[in-house]
């Protein structure tokens, strides 16, 4: 079934054809009917006020596209479909599940916040945003998403989207980098809250509210070309009638990117691939991956008398939040059994990783404005050494933690 399907049939929101009655509206009222009307629908986690399906669905959902959520949302429920099946569950498990969504701290903050629901509160989500922010992973936006949501609460959000849409209706000069401006945001955004309609329980307007925010900026007020005939505030917008919707938000303090390159050693012996777990904290924290060498010359001093052949294959490039990774791997086809000896060998080639300072500013926001303290792909250094390796047969990759663009890379040669 398309889950699509509902969304196609509604017919496009033109705001030339809106009438006198329309446009008298609040921007709250507005954003409520445009959203039942026009807006998106259908979407599995809309169909549900069970926190856990929408706290699932709002941290896969951060800097991730909905078209690639869905697959991992169905898995996910599917493998754990309570918080409880979440929190008992390995975190190896959780983060094999979690493989190729990318930043990867929202899968270890995910486990850790299961397992405080369940041993701090009983298995029940706390009903409020501010205890909702308590628990790991969950930021002030997402908490405020979460409690509109599920319970009702009249409670604003104010992620990357809608600060977009806010900041373009209202002409908001505020710098948005300055937290003062973002503080005055926040409460603007508590003032534009709707008041329940005559006659209408006040958790179905926050409900429709939060979700035509997201889907106002998710559609219609983009970061570029926004398709202004489209909304429904093209009326009172300050910045369209400005003609340039496009300059907010003001936003001066941009992100600098680093560099950095690395060497990868493939390492296969007959049908098995030498997989290293890496460090708690850092670039892919706790994920499987190939071990990872400073430079070339290294990785060769490494394995210049092990038996087999060498194949120097095309580098690739990874592009993370604060920095560029170009990636050299080395496959090293190893010739008959793997001796005792060797095998010692083998595992303490993590100890040759040494770090490496990255000049880099902390991470942007994400979509729900909640920074993460430090994720996978802000790292300011390269991880430190790995102390736990393992062999792997093919057949066996499906269901580990490994970062997406080695398992790409596996998969293309395999």
């Amino acid at each position: 079934m398309d889950l699509f399907s509902a969304d196609a049939h509604r017919p496009p929101f033109s705001a030339r054809e809106a009438t006198p009655a329309w446009n008298a509206l609040p921007f709250a009222e507005r954003v409520i009917a445009w959203q039942r009307s026009h807006g998106r629908s259908g979407l599995p986690w809309q169909l549900t006020r069970d926190p856990y399906r929408v706290w699932l669905s709002e941290i896969m959902l951060q800097q991730t596209q909905v078209t690639t959520v869905l697959g991992y949302y169905e898995r996910f429920l599917q493998r754990f479909p309570t918080v409880a099946a979440l929190a008992a569950a390995p975190s190896e498990d959780v983060l094999a599940l979690w493989s190729g969504l990318g930043y990867y701290a929202r899968a270890r903050n995910l486990h850790r916040c299961a397992q405080a629901v369940v041993a701090d509160h009983g298995g029940e989500f706390p009903r409020s945003a501010e205890r909702l922010a308590e628990l790991a992973g969950i930021g002030r936006s997402t908490a405020a998403a979460i409690a509109a949501f599920c319970f009702g609460e009249r409670v604003a959000i104010l992620d990357g989207n809608v600060k977009r849409v806010l900041t373009r209706v209202l002409a908001y000069e505020g710098d948005i980098a300055q937290s003062a401006s973002e503080k005055a945001l926040w409460a603007i955004a508590g003032e534009l809250l709707p008041v329940a309609p005559a006659g209408e329980p006040l958790h179905a307007a926050m409900s429709a509210y939060t979700q035509g925010l997201m889907d106002l900026g998710a559609t219609v007020c983009t970061i570029r070309r926004p398709a202004c005939d489209a909304c429904p505030a093209h009326a009172m917008c300050v910045a369209r009638a400005s003609g340039m919707p496009e300059k907010f938000p003001v936003k001066t303090r941009k992100l600098k990117r680093g560099k950095r390159a690395g060497v990868l050693l493939w390492l296969q012996q007959k049908d098995r691939i030498w997989l290293v777990r890496r460090a708690d904290s850092g670039v892919w924290a706790q994920l499987w991956s190939l071990p990872e060498f400073d430079t070339a010359l290294a990785l060769e001093h490494a394995v210049e008398h092990w038996p087999g052949t060498l194949e120097w294959m095309a580098p690739f490039k990874h592009v993370l939040t604060h920095f560029d990774w170009m990636l050299q791997p080395l496959k090293l086809q190893w010739h008959g059994a793997v001796s005792a000896e060797q095998q010692r060998e083998i595992g303490s080639l993590a100890a040759v990783n040494a770090a490496t300072a990255i000049v880099a500013e902390p991470g942007e926001a994400d979509v729900h404005g909640d920074v993460e303290p430090v994720d996978d792909d802000a790292e300011l250094s390269v991880a430190p050494p790995v102390t736990e390796g393992r062999w792997f047969a093919r057949a066996d990759l499906e269901g580990v933690g490994i970062p997406s663009p080695i398992r790409k890379l596996l998969d293309a040669a395999l």
